[in-house]
């Protein structure tokens, strides 16, 4: 898996890409269901569905959510704003502890696997510096906390080399 995270002004860029053994129907089926959210969450953050369940993907779907954030309790309220499965997603973040939050999961076949790639473009109060002391570390931690359980769930699968034209004859 590879995380990175840039700067894109006025806010940040994450970007991560892992490869999992599950096909890709069967993995954007998990991402469908909601529920699993709490799961791909640290348990630190006491992450809580508030919408009932079951929930209807969609685009203009709505889900609201509770968690704990260095201690402080905080409200989130996601929109679905892009649904074309088996394919990608979007939600944006309506409410909560970002500026903006905009994270975009795409699944794509890879060699009989699924590659998912999230990018996260987002902006938090306080800019660089908060970021940097605080944002960055939590938000790569997140991620690799979701990395091992996606893997722990449809198993890791072998990462792509990168595509490199024929050589000539």
């Amino acid at each position: 898996m590879t995380i990175t995270i840039s700067r894109k002004s006025p806010g940040y860029l994450l970007e991560a890409v892992q490869n999992l053994a599950g096909s890709r129907d069967e993995v954007f089926a998990f991402f469908a269901d909601a529920e699993n959210l709490e799961h791909l969450t640290p348990h630190t953050l006491r992450f809580r569905i508030l919408t009932p369940v079951p929930i209807e993907m969609r685009a203009g779907a709505l889900i609201d959510y509770r968690l704990r954030i260095r201690g402080v309790p905080v409200r989130w309220q996601s929109e679905i704003t892009a649904w074309e499965p088996p394919y990608r997603f979007v939600d944006e973040q309506r409410r909560g502890p970002y500026r903006w939050w905009q994270h975009e999961h795409r699944f794509t076949d890879d060699n009989g696997a699924t590659r998912v790639e999230d990018r996260v473009y987002y902006g938090v109060p306080g800019g660089a510096l908060v970021h940097g002391l605080l944002v960055s570390r939590e938000v790569q931690r997140i991620f690799r906390y979701r990395h091992d359980r996606l893997v722990e769930r449809f198993g890791r699968a072998a990462e792509s080399a990168p595509h490199r034209p024929a050589p000539k004859p």
